[in-house]
This record gives C-alpha cells, sequence and structure tokens, in this order.
C-alpha cells in the first residue's frame, strides 16, 4: 500500500515521522542514527520497482547522502531487534494474533560474498540454487501479519571458513545452528516481550523436529506443527505399566513400559474408519469464505527418542489428519499441545492458518524490497530486514487507521 492509498499525503508524511521516531529511537541513540532511519523507511515505502540503496538514495534526493546510509546500514552499531520489538508492540495489538508462525524463505544471490550464501535448496525457488536463507517468525491475526524476528542461516561451511566470515563481518560468536534452532531462539525471544501470546505454527521442517517441539513444551508455548507421515507416535489405546515383580536377581523394574510397539502417522490414520473424521467447517481462505474438510483428532504421544530408560511415559498430544472428500489418502498431518479441551474447530483453524505467511513475505518482498539488499555484511542483512518489518509495520497501522480510504 503506497501512500497516496490513504487519506493526505501529508498526514501520511506526518504519521510516518512519528512512528520512525517512535520505533527507531528505542534501537539507536545518535541523531544521525534516526535521521538516516527516518530516509530509510522512507525509501522502501514511497514507489520505486528496487528497493535496495543506490536507487533509493537517487529517489529520495538531497536530504539522503549514500556514504552516510550505507555506513548506517551496514556498520551503525543499532540492535536490530529493538526495532522488530517496537514494531511488534505497537502492531501485534491491533491484528487480533491467533498464531504465531514460523518459516524461512530464500534471498537469490549472484557470487559467493554475502553472508551465508551457497547453493542450497530453497522453498521460495522450489529447488536449489544460489541464495541465502533468512528464519522468521510472524504474528498472524485477523487484522494483519507482523514479523517477530529474523535470522540469517548460516551453513557449516561458512562457520569454519575464517576468510570468509572476516570479509562479511559475522562476528566470533556467530556458531552454526539448525534453521529450527535458529526459529526456537527467536520465539524464545519473543515470548519475553510484552505480545499476545499464540500457538506457533509451522511446516514438516520444523514439526518433524523433536527437539523443537520439546523446547517449545517446555517454555510454555502452545504450537500446531506440520509432520509427516513417517513420524512415529503411540495409539491411543497404548498403555504404559511398570512391569510386575518377578523373582529374577537384579533391581526391579521401576519405569513404565508400553504394552505395544510405537507407528507411523500414516498407519495409524490409514486404519481408522469413516465414522472417526468429523466435517468441520472453518474460515480460512483470504476472502474470508467457510471452508469446510474432513478431518480426524486423536489423542497420541509421539515416540521419537521416547525409550525404556524415560521416568515417565511421553505426554499426551493432538494428532490432527486432514482427509478431504474425494482424496485417496490424507493430505496434512499435524501434532499439537494445545489442551485436550481444546474445540476442534480452532485445532482444525489452527492447522490450516499458516497460508498467511505466504502473502507476508508476498508483500515484504514485492513491496518492500526485503529480498533487495545488496550489501555484503552480516549485520546490514539484519538491520535491512528491522527496517523492511519497521515500513510493514506502518503500512498495517495505516491500513487499520480510521481516515485510510477504502477500496469502493
Amino acid at each position: 500500500m503506497a501512500a497516496a492509498d490513504v487519506d493526505a499525503p501529508v498526514a501520511v508524511k506526518e504519521r510516518l515521522e512519528a512512528f520512525a521516531g517512535e520505533v527507531l529511537a528505542e534501537a539507536m541513540n545518535r541523531p544521525v542514527q534516526v535521521v538516516n532511519g527516518g530516509l530509510y523507511l522512507r525509501g522502501l515505502i514511497e514507489q520505486g520497482a528496487r528497493k535496495s540503496l543506490e536507487p533509493m538514495v537517487e529517489r529520495l534526493g538531497e536530504e539522503a547522502n549514500y556514504q552516510s546510509l550505507q555506513q548506517f546500514l551496514a556498520d551503525s552499531p543499532w540492535d536490530p531487534a529493538l526495532v522488530v520489538r517496537a514494531v511488534a508492540a505497537r502492531v501485534a495489538p491491533r491484528i487480533a494474533v491467533e498464531a504465531w508462525v514460523l518459516d524461512d524463505t530464500g534471498f537469490v544471490k549472484d557470487g559467493k560474498r554475502s553472508p551465508g550464501v551457497k547453493r542450497q535448496y530453497s522453498g521460495t525457488l522450489g529447488k536449489v540454487g544460489n541464495c541465502q536463507i533468512g528464519v522468521s517468525v510472524h504474528a498472524v491475526g485477523a487484522g494483519g501479519t507482523v514479523p517477530l524476528g529474523w535470522a540469517l542461516y548460516l551453513p557449516e561451511e561458512w562457520c569454519v571458513d575464517a576468510e570468509r566470515r572476516k570479509r562479511a563481518k559475522i562476528p566470533d560468536e556467530i556458531e552454526f545452528q539448525t534453521k529450527p534452532e535458529l526459529g526456537v531462539e527467536l520465539i524464545e525471544r519473543a515470548t519475553g516481550w510484552e505480545l499476545p501470546a499464540a500457538p506457533v505454527l509451522g511446516d514438516c521442517a520444523y514439526g518433524d523436529n523433536t527437539e523443537l517441539r520439546g523446547r517449545l513444551h517446555d517454555a510454555g508455548v502452545e504450537y500446531v506443527l506440520s509432520v509427516s507421515a513417517e513420524t512415529t507416535v503411540f495409539a491411543p489405546e497404548t498403555t504404559f505399566r511398570v512391569p510386575a515383580r518377578t523373582a529374577a536377581p537384579g533391581r526391579p523394574k521401576s519405569r513404565p513400559r508400553p504394552d505395544r510397539r510405537p507407528e507411523s502417522i500414516g498407519s495409524l490414520i490409514a486404519r481408522l474408519t469413516p465414522a472417526d473424521f468429523k466435517t468441520v467447517t472453518f474460515r480460512d481462505g483470504p476472502d474470508g469464505e467457510p471452508i469446510t474438510s474432513r478431518f480426524a483428532f486423536v489423542r497420541v504421544r509421539a515416540a521419537h527418542r521416547w525409550h525404556k530408560g524415560f521416568a515417565e511415559p511421553p505426554r499426551e498430544e493432538w494428532l490432527i489428519a486432514e482427509w478431504p472428500e474425494g482424496r485417496d489418502e490424507p493430505t496434512d498431518y499435524w501434532l499439537s499441545n494445545l489442551p485436550e479441551d481444546t474445540p476442534l474447530e480452532r485445532l482444525a483453524r489452527l492447522a490450516r492458518l499458516r497460508w498467511k505467511i505466504e502473502l507476508d513475505y508476498k508483500q515484504l518482498k514485492g513491496e518492500l524490497g526485503l529480498d533487495h539488499y545488496e550489501g555484503r555484511s552480516w549485520l546490514g542483512w539484519y538491520h535491512h530486514t528491522a527496517l523492511v518489518t519497521a515500513a510493514h509495520g506502518f503500512l498495517t497501522l495505516e491500513r487499520l487507521h480510521p481516515k485510510a480510504r477504502r477500496p469502493a
């Protein structure tokens, strides 16, 4: 949404300046930083096909100094996470947050010097390509979305290459972390902010990670995460009992054992009867129209990495499976630690709500230049994503502003 979409350009400019002053002041303690940050926000929001630094400076005119903005972006010592937090604090309460979505996106790059770049698979590309991968968490709600954090994935080959690290100005303390590890840290950080809490959603790349699910649960974070059909669980009818005492020598067994082996989610759902599936109506698509599908909701215990040495049985969770009418097999599976009394309609809605992240990435890239950063600085990437988050947050608030023009 460009500035021309709202009431008066002068009023919009005044609101942007006020917004920039508020969210940037929390991270920046030098006047020149706040000025450059405000100019950068204007450059991201104003019309222009390319949102990299050089064309933005050209459009901004005499107010902008290329060298000063370049230093501000690549090297200036301000904390981008503070900007993201300030934006989230202003936007999240306005959008009726329903969930937090964890995902990653690719940034296509030429050459080998941009931090983290390599030939790797990107869901954005749908194939292997030369790109960076950014992990992000977004709050999504009925009134819009807002990013809650960004992390640049650094492949192992980058972590051990001292020369490449030096050129990209990667801090010494940065070590290799998987995408799920980066995602959990972003979520844990955001849970420390004063934001509306909500279940975390994610695709199989995150849901299949047992450590991620465990860390979220231990932190008191609810989730509805996609999992693959091969994920193993203990079926609902499984019982865990301490083996009876025997006359055999040695310490008596005191830990509970299951009375049957775990099985894959795919095989468990395949043996359910039609009566085990419920038709659930929920709102899903961007047009808000009701969507109906068939779901099974089963209480199971995840089996991965559970072993008989554990003192307690694995925790009980929801297994959700969608099997639409006319399909030969289920299309999706999810595991969730939401309470047992959670309404089934809410479970289905949350399971199917992750699509909103694609709309977020589309606006962040297509309108605000998220993937247009051409610098080769580690800190610069984080600065750019934080300022794009601020621009996105401002446009969300503008759309919700009572004086914003509505489509005819």
